[in-house]
């Protein structure tokens, strides 16, 4: 730090599914390892876990998990390099990760390879497809990160040991998995915001029966208490 004190500090990283907004896999790196390095242990991670998924819904006739596992890898500009690049061309998955701004031309002497995976990424980021899904990563991978890192105060540990760490994200993502399922099913993922929709419920019910007990009371008045409709007078016109 700069006053000179010294802080252990870990990197979260977390793999999401675009269309769903769940969360695939989460990892815990060292703070000292660059995004191009951890992103393999992670986009590994979600690999098992997609193809342990698929393997329990492929019975299922609405299952909705893709047999043929993570086809795209949606990142930013921190996870773009060469290497990665062609490691993801090898493995068959199409990438679209922008580019660094860099100062002058590269020079691919050497580099075929890297050459054609570069290229063919920046295709695919200037297209359309490319530019949802980049604008996607932005909304639904922010979306978890808050949830679990700012309103679940996960910024900040006590706890000592990689694995306890690792332990208490896994918590901290299940339960923001369990918020899109109540989502779903309820309408409210957090519990405050259902407390909000059950006040909002009760006021709708109250408001109902006091308009129906009106109704109700109306019908069972007694007919000679109700005031006959006035005749309507005009006076005579003169001629």
């Amino acid at each position: 730090m700069k006053d000179g004190r010294t802080h252990l500090a870990h990197k979260a990283e977390h793999a999401v599914d675009l269309q769903t907004g769940a969360v695939l896999a989460v990892t815990l790196q060292p703070a000292d390892h660059g995004d191009t390095t951890t992103i393999v242990e992670t986009l590994a991670e979600a690999g098992v876990n997609v193809a342990d998924l698929s393997a329990r819904e492929v019975a299922k006739p609405e299952a909705k998990v893709n047999p043929a596992g993570i086809q795209e890898v949606v990142a930013d500009k921190g996870y773009h390099s060469g290497a990665v690049l062609v490691a993801m061309k090898e493995a068959a998955v199409r990438t679209y990760i922008p580019e660094k701004k860099q100062a002058g031309k590269r020079h691919w002497a050497g580099k075929k390879d890297e050459q054609e995976a570069v290229y063919a990424n920046r295709r695919r980021v200037s297209g359309q497809h490319g530019k949802s899904q980049l604008r996607k990563r932005g909304e639904l991978i922010e979306r978890s990160f808050a949830h679990c890192y700012d309103t679940g105060a996960m910024r900040r540990t006590h706890l000592r040991g990689h694995q306890n760490i690792l332990k208490r994200q896994l918590i901290h993502v299940g339960a923001f998995n369990l918020s899109l399922i109540f989502r779903s099913l309820l309408g409210a993922g957090t519990p405050r915001e259902l407390k909000s929709r059950c006040a909002l419920l009760k006021l709708v019910l109250e408001s109902l029966i006091s308009v129906l007990e009106h109704v109700m009371r109306s019908s069972k008045a007694p007919i000679s208490s109700r005031r006959a409709p006035q005749p309507i007078y005009q006076a005579p016109m003169l001629v």
